[in-house]
């Protein structure tokens, strides 16, 4: 039995929810719900593909997928128990820790940041030395905005060097195109696609090309969770792993996966969008070779950033411990052969 997805407007804010359903009840499997940390773009591609090709199903479970909106939101979905999974920023997993939300990180999907600036081609940023008296849009929150200072200090610039302007998400891509501002801080896995999809090509200015190097967005679970079902959690993990590797092998058939679930995208698009996105899959670090895995050093980074620029106090002792377990991975590495189930 294929997969479903179904549409509910939800009332409040006239927010649409569309969410990739199993098989339904009945079946003897788990009912698990994971929440991504946005609206359905094609990045989420293997997610899609992970539950269509029956990754889930192997393991015993029925998996809702449902859209997010923002990783903050995740994180208390997921602290609240009105998810099972939630898949979020790292640095916002780092910076609800500290302030009491009962989460952690369990399997690193994104083992490197996609932070970006990404303007037009042809518009007149080629490089980062481009960037120098240019305006660039951000969302007025989130770990990005606020690290933007970190990657001006990377640059040798000062704030005044470049014009920060606010802009919603949905008017971000728009104004590009209008010639409003010169370019967006942006996730370019989000970004570099929709550009794409308009008919015009991206400059993308990764900001792992300057040496900050982070942790991207993971799986995380609530402590009730890893206490009260850690072998469901398990089983997650594995059919997450193995699916989101197989359709990175597969961006073609993954994309078809997601083309029936969510309408309007191209096949290249699509396809970019899956490219882009399996590129952050694996490290710089020790656990480089094994797709998951964390270790103390690079949450230890990312508990610094928080502290620098994130508004984590000096007076929360997070350690690394405190964020994030690999006991609940089995992780697979470079080169695994994957087969569908």
């Amino acid at each position: 039995m294929r997969h479903s997805i179904r549409t509910t407007a939800v009332a409040l804010g006239a927010v649409l929810l569309l969410t990739l359903a199993g098989c339904g009840g009945g079946t003897g499997r788990d009912q698990m719900s994971l929440m991504l940390d946005v609206s359905w773009l094609p990045k989420h591609a293997p997610f899609i593909s992970a539950v269509e090709r029956g990754f889930f199903k192997a393991e015993g479970i029925d998996l809702t997928v449902m859209p997010g909106s923002g990783s903050g939101n995740t994180v208390t979905a997921v602290d609240t128990g009105k998810v099972d999974v939630g898949w979020a920023d790292f640095g916002v997993t780092v910076t609800s820790r500290a302030r009491g939300a009962d989460i952690k990180q369990v399997n690193l999907v994104q083992a490197r940041s996609a932070y970006a600036v990404v303007a037009l081609a042809g518009t007149g940023i080629d490089g980062w030395e481009d960037l120098r008296g240019k305006t660039v849009a951000t969302e007025a929150a989130g770990a990005m905005p606020a690290m933007w200072p970190y990657a001006l200090n990377k640059l040798g610039l000062s704030k005044n060097d470049v014009n920060v302007v606010h802009a919603t998400g949905a008017a971000k891509i728009p104004g590009l195109l209008a010639g409003q501002w010169d370019a967006n801080l942006a996730l370019y896995v989000s970004d570099q696609p929709a550009i794409d999809a308009l008919g015009r090509k991206a400059v993308v200015l990764k900001w792992s090309d300057l040496g900050i190097d982070l942790y991207g967005n993971g799986i995380i679970v609530s402590g009730e969770k890893l206490r009260t079902n850690p072998g469901q959690v398990e089983r997650f993990n594995r059919a997450m792993q193995k699916g989101f590797l197989w359709a990175c092998g597969h961006p073609q058939e993954a994309a078809h996966d997601f083309q029936k679930e969510v309408s309007g995208y191209e096949d290249r698009t699509v396809v970019l969008a899956i490219n882009e996105q399996c590129a952050l899959n694996w490290g710089t670090g020790a656990a480089a070779d094994e797709y998951g895995v964390m270790d103390d050093a690079g949450v230890q980074k990312m508990i610094d950033v928080a502290h620098q620029f994130l508004g984590l106090k000096p007076d929360a002792r997070l350690t690394p411990a405190d964020v994030y377990s690999n006991a609940y991975l089995a992780p697979l590495h470079r080169g695994d052969a994957i087969q569908a189930p």
